[in-house]
This record gives C-alpha cells, sequence and structure tokens, in this order.
C-alpha cells in the first residue's frame, strides 16, 4: 500500500512508509499510422486511456455554478477526459433550491447515472470525482457492486461532520486508489486528521494542498502576494498532480 503528498512550497513533509515520493509525468508519444491495423490498435490504447470522469457538484452549489463549471473544464483537460459527466442530484434539479439529505441517499441516483455514463462509453477508465458533500457520495459510490471505478478525487473532501465527529467509515472501507485535494485552511477537512485517516486507509491514496486554500480552494490575496503566485496557478498545480496520480494508478490496474 502507497501513497502521496504532494504540496506547491519548499515546506516538505516526510512521507512514511505508506507515503509515495514522487510524482509522475504524463507521457505523450506520437505515431504515424502504419497501416489500417496499427490504427485500429492505437483507436484503442487512445480509449484504454482517455478517461470517463463523473463528477458530483457539493451540497449548496449544482453544476451549473461557476465554480463546477470551471472544475469540470479543468479535469477534463489535465485528465484528456473523453467526457466530464456532470449532474444535479434530485434535490437541486429543475432551479430547486432544497436542503441536502443524508449523503447515503444519494448513492443509488448517482450509481445511476454512473452506469448510464459507462454504458456510453464502455472500455474506458471511471474516474469518480466530487466536490465536497459529492467526493463523500464518490466514495460511497466506488464501494458499491457492479461500479468498477479505477480511482476517486476528492476535492475538498468533508472529513469533519457538523457535530465535529471525524467521518472516515466511507474511507476506510475504499480499496479504489484515491486522491485528495485539499485546501491547508479548509476547516472541514484538518490535515492532521486527514493524515491520520490516509495511514489507516486499506487503499492507494495521494493528497496535494493548496497552500492557503479554503474549502473551495480560494486564497487569500495576502498570501499570494506572499508567495508570489496567482490562484490560477495554484489550480493548475493541484489538476497536474490529480493528472499524475490518476496516470500511474490507472496504468498500473
Amino acid at each position: 500500500m502507497s501513497s502521496s503528498s504532494s504540496r506547491p512550497t519548499k515546506r516538505k513533509r516526510k512521507n512514511k512508509n505508506k507515503h509515495e515520493d514522487d510524482e509522475l509525468e504524463g507521457d505523450s508519444t506520437t505515431t504515424a499510422p502504419i497501416d489500417d491495423s496499427h490504427n485500429v490498435m492505437e483507436k484503442e490504447n487512445k480509449k484504454m486511456t482517455s478517461s470517463l470522469v463523473v463528477f458530483a457538484h457539493g451540497a449548496g452549489a449544482s453544476s451549473s455554478s461557476d465554480w463546477m463549471i470551471r472544475w469540470q473544464e479543468m479535469l477534463a483537460k489535465g485528465l484528456q477526459a473523453v467526457e466530464v459527466v456532470t449532474f444535479d442530484y434530485p434535490y437541486l434539479s429543475g432551479g430547486k433550491r432544497g436542503a441536502p439529505p443524508k449523503a447515503e441517499k444519494l448513492v443509488d441516483f448517482h450509481a445511476e447515472v454512473v452506469k448510464k455514463a459507462v454504458a456510453k462509453y464502455p472500455g474506458h477508465p471511471l474516474i469518480l470525482a466530487g466536490k465536497s458533500m459529492g467526493s463523500r457520495v464518490s466514495c460511497m459510490v466506488a464501494g458499491e457492486e457492479g461500479i468498477g471505478a479505477s480511482a476517486v478525487v476528492c476535492l475538498g473532501y468533508p472529513l469533519k461532520g457538523m457535530n465535529g465527529a471525524v467521518r472516515d467509515e466511507t474511507l476506510l472501507k475504499l480499496t479504489v486508489p484515491t486522491m485528495f485535494l485539499q485546501g491547508s485552511k479548509d476547516g472541514l477537512c484538518p490535515l492532521e486528521k486527514l493524515e491520520l485517516v490516509r495511514e489507516k486507509m486499506k487503499s492507494v491514496t495521494g493528497l496535494h494542498v493548496i497552500e492557503g486554500g479554503d474549502h473551495s480552494f480560494k486564497i487569500a490575496k495576502k498570501h499570494l502576494q506572499s508567495e508570489g503566485s496567482t490562484q490560477e496557478e495554484a489550480e493548475d498545480h493541484a489538476v497536474h498532480a490529480i493528472a499524475a496520480f490518476v496516470s500511474k494508478h490507472i496504468r498500473g490496474r
């Protein structure tokens, strides 16, 4: 079992036995067509490496929010996805503004969306991604029979519940490679608590921290100025880390 941590600063924590030390770059090769059989093989290879991403929204904003649209585009590009499928849970669909139910009550609906997407793009590695609550439900769906996810990407995992308790039951059951992207100032997921959970998880895990980022990865201007960076640069670095993790573990499956 191994996992990786990545922070875009000079300060790096020592990795424990379960943590990987490197981040892989995606390989890119181009070969001119030789004959028809080569073209068929090339198409099949592309099919197997282009991932299908099903991307779930968080509790308070639908798939049409600016944040979701921006990250949908970034994930599509970074993961070279055949498609990034987004959807609205029933309590927000059709312009509704209802309160979210318990995450467990969303699993069946989410799983049906996944199955329809897989039927449309058979043979492509399946990546389940989610923002906050959507990442928690994605982890639940990944454990469902017949889903066959290749990896899960958690964008701002809500590790702490409303009562402050650590919600780690779902994570401890996971056997699918799981990548966490967290803001260092995210009150819903203290990094020290996440590290303790990662150490107990069965699955291979990765972590990339956006320094100064909140639950939605927004970084204060003062912090950006002190680091000589921009919001876009921090997010680009994060997407690169996600792509490296996913690429490595898809190749290894």
